[in-house]
């Protein structure tokens, strides 16, 4: 069976609203749960009782000891599931929406097609972001974590410009998606210009704050686009 016959089975509603939907609902409960089971410490202050909001990464959930030096085990497991799911739905979401949107003409399909391509890379590095501890493979790690946001840059640009000439969407959700362009593009800047964490704690501060927003971000512009597609007679068939 080939791919085509494979999305042909699940209907484009289902890949396009209801499985983002219970993905992003889904992450973040489970980061939630890896918080509250993250043993302690932050880079700084080892002695930090549990996991901080402010001074601890999402990647400290993932790695193998936590910075106090206990077993982190449960944590890791669950860090990895999250971002194992988030990677699948991904990219069946956006091969399902380039399919959707790639169909009007074919200045839309070269955008889409270039867009889904970097969405799969991106969704394939939040993978192995959460298969690369941060404290056993340190530079895969940061390799694969740097490279979901490089990657959907790109494709927020190019999903931008081709859902602002889709006819089939209020103009309001590409005003979403150039939203979630302009954030990845200066978190972008903030990884490649921004003040090092190990600079002190102030900078791990304003590392830590800008990855917790540009994670609420992603996850706040996908459920914002499925309300443009449950409400658009595009994905009936």
């Amino acid at each position: 069976m080939n791919n085509e016959s494979i999305m042909d089975l699940i209907p484009n509603r289902t890949a396009l609203v209801l499985i983002p939907r219970l993905a992003a609902i889904l992450f973040i409960f489970l980061q939630v749960v890896g918080m509250k089971v993250y043993p302690g410490g932050t880079m700084y202050d080892v002695s930090t009782i549990g996991y901080s909001f402010s001074k601890n990464f999402f990647s400290d959930m993932g790695a193998y000891a936590a910075r106090n030096g206990e077993p982190n085990y449960l944590s890791m497991i669950i860090f990895s599931l999250s971002l194992t799911i988030v990677g699948v739905t991904f990219s069946l979401y956006y091969l399902f929406l380039a399919r959707v949107l790639g169909s009007q003409d074919r200045i839309n399909n070269l955008l889409v097609s270039i867009g889904t391509l970097f969405a799969i890379g991106g969704s394939i590095c939040m993978i192995g972001t959460g298969f690369t501890p941060s404290d056993i493979v340190f530079a895969a790690h940061v390799f694969f974590a740097n490279n979901i946001f490089h990657c959907f840059l790109v494709t927020a640009l190019f999903y931008t410009i081709a859902i602002f000439r889709s006819d089939s969407l209020k103009k309001r959700y590409a005003m979403g998606y150039a939203i979630f362009f302009i954030s990845i593009f200066f978190y972008v800047g903030i990884l490649q210009y921004g003040p090092s964490a190990n600079s002190g704690e102030s900078a791990l501060i304003f590392q830590v704050i800008s990855q917790k927003m540009i994670v609420i971000v992603f996850c706040c512009s996908v459920i914002h686009q499925t309300f443009g597609f449950s409400q658009s007679g595009i994905l009936d068939r």
